[in-house]
């Protein structure tokens, strides 16, 4: 079935186009803003997980220094 084009826009046709286009635009904002605190949230939860990396590296760091100390202080006092 072909699709007449129509020629004629009338004052309440364009009113009618301008309204839905508005509700459009104002569902595009919502969902832009919802998008905006996502990504606020997702930041927070990254710079959580950055923070205990970082901790669990330095942790294990100290945890390996001290180990290497003891076993150093070991070998040193056997000998003596």
């Amino acid at each position: 079935m072909a699709v007449m084009a129509r020629e004629v826009w009338t004052d309440e046709r364009l009113d009618d186009l301008n309204e839905r286009v508005g509700r459009i635009e104002n569902r595009v904002d919502a969902g832009f803003a919802e998008m905006r605190q996502e990504f606020v949230a997702v930041r927070a939860e990254m710079a959580a997980m950055h923070r205990t990396l970082i901790q669990t590296m330095v942790g294990g760091f100290i945890v390996m220094g001290t180990g290497f100390a003891g076993t150093i202080a070991t070998v040193l006092l056997t000998q003596a």
